[in-house]
């Protein structure tokens, strides 16, 4: 028996398979990665034909509401299950469930049906991301995963801006239903693969699950999505329903807070939070969500908006970005598992990604789209250089059996803070454009296309209201980086484990203090 070989048996649940078959394992969970990453693009795109042939326009907003609810409100349950019913398990009730989403949203016959069967994709969703991290983590030491974390990375960069050109694509030529069951194929393959090529060993003895922490974590993050999604669009900051969201949120947190110090296999285990290292990741997790994302969302705004350019094109011009996020994730991943070491990059992410906002700042109704490229091709680094090392590092951190409750956290506080982001960056821009009223003599409410067809002097008051507006939206997000960057910096030098796959905590184990002190000396 190899000595990685004897390392998994002493380590249930961990992986042990021939190159090659973890290869092709790794290929079909890069194809479910690209799956759900697509979906919500391409859904996106198709939402306005959508809701022009189903009717129901009112009900617009409910269709990705209910999509990003059950996918919020899952995440963190999933990795804990993966930890005690088994990765395999989990990774083929998401998949399943997510494709029968796909079918029943292809089907729907109205605004109302959709809705549902985007709540029922959205828990299909909630598990593929997770289930995909935690399967590397368990097929690849965390130094050698990086690597391959980074691939995964990659592959949700050029589905982010990819899938709106496949989108209107096959909304054009293969009708909006087709945005669904293009699923079918991919997703087929991707669990063939994964079920005919995984092997794990069984998980052992009974699974006691954590029912109390389940319910009240799941209410916690229900009341969470909402309050971010309704605040400041649906309902005020200071009404009756976003302060009763907040309330209920602080509530049940407490609830399953305590029932997590009780529960003898707990859905979060409190002690991950014991390791420096996890809640450092965690935060700029959080902050990198808020950021890149969020960003995302209002490049594409100022692209249409300011420049006038057709959404198609607007995702052409920002590629630049996509590549600077592959470059950044590709070279992480390569130096990491090189190296061993992953220290810096989380900062280098905050500082650079600051520095992009700033950039993005100064951008003008005349601004050239060479020059807004080249500024979000520095957000794309900024983005690309803690992505993937958040996840790795949190792995790195826990224990063994606590991977996939880890892999979950990190996602959901990722997502977190590009909900939260998303909804503080909306407050703000109506408010600038509120501030610009006296410019915008028709109405904020006018469409890219109306926008271009005004006389000069009324489109340029329109173009420089939304660009002075956009402006104050980064500048306002650069604090968060600043915060991040200050934080990244008290992560602890302890290089990454290149053998044996995962097991005690890199702050834990038995070679934690020889490694500290032999940092120390470098």
């Amino acid at each position: 028996m190899s000595r990685a070989q004897a390392a998994a048996a002493e380590q249930p649940g961990k992986a042990s398979l021939p190159r090659k078959q973890a290869i092709l394992v790794f290929i079909g969970l890069m194809l479910a990665m690209l799956l759900g990453t697509l979906d919500t693009q391409i859904v996106a795109t198709a939402m306005p034909t959508i809701s022009g042939d189903l009717g129901g326009v009112e009900q617009f907003a409910w269709v990705s509401t209910a999509y990003l609810l059950t996918f919020s409100v899952t995440t963190p349950l999933y990795g804990k299950l993966g930890d005690l019913l088994g990765r395999k398990r989990v990774f083929i009730f998401a998949i399943a469930v997510f494709l029968l989403g796909s079918v029943l949203c292809g089907a729907a016959g109205s605004m109302t049906q959709l809705i549902v069967y985007r709540a029922v994709q959205g828990v299909g969703a909630g598990g593929l991301t997770v289930s995909i991290f935690a399967i590397l983590g368990d097929l690849f030491s965390p130094r050698e995963g990086a690597r391959y974390q980074s691939y995964a990375t990659g592959t949700f960069a050029v589905s982010s801006v990819s899938g709106p050109l496949l989108g209107g694509l096959i909304t054009d030529h293969l009708g909006w239903r087709w945005a669904f069951y293009i699923n079918m194929p991919v997703g087929a393959l991707a669990l063939f693969m994964v079920v005919s090529f995984l092997t794990l060993p069984a998980r052992r003895g009974t699974p006691r699950i954590d029912y109390t922490g389940i319910i009240a974590l799941g209410g916690a993050v229900s009341c969470l999505v909402l309050l971010t999604n309704w605040a400041g669009s649906a309902y005020a900051w200071g009404s009756a329903v976003i302060m009763g969201l907040g309330g209920a949120t602080l509530a049940l947190g407490l609830i399953w807070f305590f029932a997590e110090r009780r529960a003898p296999e707990p859905v979060v285990p409190l002690r991950m939070f014991g390791s420096s290292t996890f809640n450092i990741s965690n935060v700029v997790a959080f902050v990198g969500g808020f950021i890149s994302i969020g960003a995302l969302n209002y490049l594409a705004l100022y692209l249409q908006m300011v420049t006038g350019t057709s959404p198609q094109n607007a995702g052409l011009l920002m590629l630049p970005m996509t590549a600077g996020m592959l470059l950044a994730t590709m070279g992480t991943g390569h130096f990491m598992s090189k190296t061993g070491q992953y220290k810096w990059y989380p900062a280098a992410s905050m500082a650079v990604s600051g520095l992009a906002l700033y950039l993005l700042s100064t951008m003008t109704n005349s601004t050239s789209f060479a020059l807004a490229s080249a500024f979000m091709a520095v957000l794309g680094l900024g983005a690309g250089l803690s992505q993937q090392v958040t996840v790795v590092a949190s792995q790195s951190a826990v224990g063994f059996q606590d991977i996939g409750a880890a892999t979950s956290t990190v996602t959901f506080t990722r997502m977190l803070g590009t909900s939260l982001g998303a909804s503080l960056f909306g407050v703000i821009l109506n408010s600038g454009l509120a501030d610009q009223g006296s410019k915008l003599s028709k109405g904020a409410s006018i469409s890219p296309q109306a926008v271009q067809h005004l006389p000069e002097a009324v489109k340029n008051a329109y173009t420089s209201a939304y660009a002075d507006a956009l402006s104050t939206v980064f500048l306002t997000a650069l604090p968060f980086t600043v915060v991040g960057l200050v934080v990244a910096l008290f992560l602890k030098k302890v290089p990454l484990r290149s053998g044996g796959g995962p097991g005690k905590p890199a702050e834990e184990g038995p070679d934690a203090s020889d490694t500290e002190q032999e940092a120390a000396t470098r």
